[in-house]
């Protein structure tokens, strides 16, 4: 991420002479943006050399700062040249400069380590040419194969934490250059003395200073004003007590005056060949979060530039600019950077719209390595540390304050995890753990969203068939028998099982539905968990009798569902809801219409019976209706007989027990015939069993309902009492004829 953030408008312009050609003035216009754009390249690059070329490489800081305005000035060039936003400035970034000084780092710790005699300079040369080039070639290829998109998949508290932890060693590496001890545990005695507390407390003072001003003016001159005013402040002080120069130099004030910038190819054969190959794998974690930052960057601030300037850039033409700008940069030993906000919002609200002004910032960069050392040998210290300072500190404020307001309590401290994990062990451990960490958020959080968009029954959401008033009101009484949920989001392990408890309770609620339809419409997805979830759906409404229907079924759904066998007997597909509705509806209406045929049946036989209209719907509403399956025990031998039954439909055999545990039919009673009423009457137990020979429909009378009728409608009660008895003579005058013919 770059130094500045949303610099849309700085208080400063340039009016070119009136007499000027159209051509002339936008030339002149982009020389003076690039140079305000200059003065912020300036400034950060010194940060930037001596943040990289810290403690056993500070005796080669001036190879480090022609590396970081070599890198300056190739970087301008080509993205300036090669960007589809022609006025974008590129260079070495906070973030960028942060992860390669801890590569630089890495090295020569490494070398030391190893106790090697590798000279320390050509090795992290090499190191930061070859991570560059790297960088380059992967963003090269990013742009080439469009995946650079991909990076914004990255989620944002990976993203955060990886930011936030380059914010923090920003921080702790301008401890070291203030103090030229880095900051640890085992080193923390050595920064209880009074000069190491000044020079840090007089950092710090710098740093607040740069916060409460440039911070919020963001004035294109008002930094090195600042520095400047900073650096005099200093003098000042040791004029009045009596410090000199030499003096200052020698208590850790200022730097020492590195000697002329010098360039040097990284690329020789000696070098080469005495390089630490075998510590090329220990660094790769260091490599990886060069070019992820690298990365990431440059797509994260050129989308700041199109918001700032309102503009549409191409990302894959910025990524495969940077890449080719990066490699160049790497062949000639420099270190990664990108395209930066501050600077780029900076050249454009001062004027610069064209290429010229990236070639003035490449100009102005080559010169300063002719001026840059003079001038960092009267610079204090705590200056250009207070800048880093006021770098890092900016950077961790902007991900571990401001993020706060925009991250859940979950996310924020996976955020603030991931520094832990990158400042502690390292990039690699920090970015493989922050994106587990953030799969499994993301999975928590997801679970969490509900996969109902929303719900319906039949009585409130129909087809747009038109029906008759009779059919509509049918659908109105029944309609709850069809249930509907409109499904959302991708259905996985979490989601789904979610999904199959709400099913659970509403089968429980709902007991009349018989037909239960699921739209996929809005569904992104299934996984082969959910699948598993659906399989469960499916027991629990085969047991209830209640008919899964599927509608708006991707082919991909569809096949995760089928290797689930989920899709199968008792679940339905029909492409569209309203196809789905009008099938429920006139399954419904058929059953409603057989009821109605079966219910008119019932009370013609019952008419017969008790010949009386009001009489036999008085019975019909004391029994209730079941329906029994071929081979199904209706009644068990031996059980209390608190009912009788009706048989409307089918058929019934009663059962008595004969040898070997087999059973024998003895008699077998068909539709408008009745069973159970001598148990009724005597309530004495079940002298048979009885059990359905086809599937049958019988309405049952429980000793509840004959008690009632017997108290509350005598009447009724008599009717009921002489069809048993005709009931029970038949069947005596049938029983003597067979005796009678048994005897012949």
């Amino acid at each position: 991420m770059s130094e500045c953030h949303g610099v849309t408008d700085p208080a400063i312009g340039f009016t070119p002479s009136a007499g000027l050609t159209p051509a002339l003035k936008r030339a002149l216009n982009d020389i003076l943006g690039g140079s305000a754009a200059s003065v912020l390249t300036v400034t950060f690059g010194l940060s930037y050399s001596l943040l990289i070329f810290a403690g056993p490489l500070s005796p080669y800081l001036s190879y480090g700062i022609t590396a970081t305005f070599v890198s300056s000035a190739v970087l301008a060039v080509v993205v300036g040249l090669g960007s589809s936003l022609p006025f974008a400035i590129a260079a070495p970034d906070s973030s960028t400069a942060a992860v390669t000084g801890i590569l630089a780092a890495s090295v020569v710790e490494r070398i030391e380590t190893a106790n090697l005699s590798t000279p320390l300079l050509s090795a992290v040369l090499i190191t930061l040419g070859l991570s560059t080039v790297l960088t380059g070639l992967v963003l090269c290829g990013l742009g080439l194969t469009r995946l650079g998109r991909a990076i914004r998949y990255v989620p944002y508290p990976v993203v955060g934490g990886f930011l936030g932890a380059t914010g923090l060693l920003i921080a702790l590496g301008a401890v070291r250059v203030i103090t030229n001890t880095p900051l640890h545990f085992a080193t923390l005695p050595r920064f209880a003395n009074g000069t190491t507390l000044s020079e840090l407390g007089a950092a710090c003072a710098m740093a607040l200073v740069l916060y409460l001003t440039w911070h919020r003016s963001r004035s294109p001159f008002g930094l090195p004003i600042i520095l400047v005013g900073g650096v005099i402040t200093a003098h000042l002080a040791f004029w009045i007590t009596g410090v000199s120069l030499d003096d200052a130099r020698t208590l850790g004030w200022t730097f020492q005056p590195p000697p002329q910038a010098a360039f040097m190819l990284p690329w020789h054969g000696d070098d080469l060949a005495r390089y630490p190959w075998f510590a090329v794998p220990d660094l790769l974690g260091n490599f990886v979060a060069v070019i992820f930052v690298t990365a990431s960057s440059t797509l994260f601030n050129t989308t700041g530039i199109e918001v700032a300037v309102h503009r549409e850039a191409n990302l894959e033409r910025e990524l495969n600019v940077t890449g080719a700008a990066n490699i160049l940069t790497g062949m000639l030993g420099g270190y990664a950077g990108c395209s930066s906000i501050s600077r780029s919002m900076l050249n454009f609200s001062s004027g610069g719209r064209g290429r010229l002004s990236g070639l003035t910032v490449a100009a102005l960069s080559l010169l300063m390595l002719a001026v840059a050392p003079e001038l960092l040998g009267v610079i204090p210290k705590f200056v250009l540390g207070g800048l880093l300072l006021y770098l890092g500190a900016d950077q961790l404020h902007k991900w571990i304050i401001e993020s706060r307001k925009r991250l859940s309590k979950l996310e924020y401290l996976s955020l603030i995890a991931i520094i832990v994990i990158i400042v502690g062990w390292g990039f690699v451990p920090g970015i493989l753990i922050g994106v587990i960490i953030g799969c499994a958020t993301f999975a928590f959080s997801a679970a969490r969203v509900e996969s109902i968009k929303y719900s319906f029954d039949g009585s409130e959401y129909r087809s747009s068939l038109d029906r008759s008033r009779d059919d509509q009101e049918v659908l109105l009484a029944h309609g709850g028998k069809i249930q509907g949920l409109n499904l959302q989001s991708y259905l996985f392990f979490g989601s789904a099982n979610r999904l199959y408890q709400h099913v659970k309770q509403l089968l429980q609620e709902r007991p009349e539905c018989r037909y239960l339809l699921f739209d996929f419409k809005l569904v992104t997805g299934v996984d082969s968990s959910a699948a598993y979830s659906f399989a469960q759906i499916k027991r629990s409404a085969h047991d209830l009798g209640v008919e899964l229907i599927l509608v708006h079924l991707s082919a991909a759904a569809e096949k995760v569902l089928r290797a689930s066998d989920f899709v199968g007997e008792g679940v339905a597909i029909i492409p569209e809801l309203d196809r789905a509705l009008e099938w429920c509806e006139n399954e419904l209406i058929s059953q409603h219409q057989e009821l109605a045929q079966e219910e008119a049946s019932l009370r013609d036989w019952f008419t017969a019976i008790l010949d009386s209209e009001d009489d036999a719907d008085e019975l019909i509403r004391r029994c209730h209706r079941i329906e029994v399956d071929a081979g199904e025990v209706i009644v068990q031998a031996g059980d209390p007989a608190d009912s009788m039954h009706f048989i409307l439909e089918g058929r019934v055999g009663i059962m008595i027990p004969a040898e070997d545990d087999r059973t024998t039919r003895v008699r077998s009673l068909g539709r408008y015939t009745t069973i159970g009423e001598m148990g009724l009457v005597s309530q004495a137990p079940r002298s048979a069993t009885i059990q359905a020979e086809v599937d049958s429909v019988l309405y049952v009378l429980n000793t509840h309902q004959f008690d009632a009728i017997k108290a509350e409608d005598p009447a009724l009660s008599h009717k009921l009492l002489t069809y048993f008895v005709s009931v029970m003579a038949e069947r005596l005058t049938f029983a003597n004829r067979t005796i009678a013919v048994l005897r012949r």
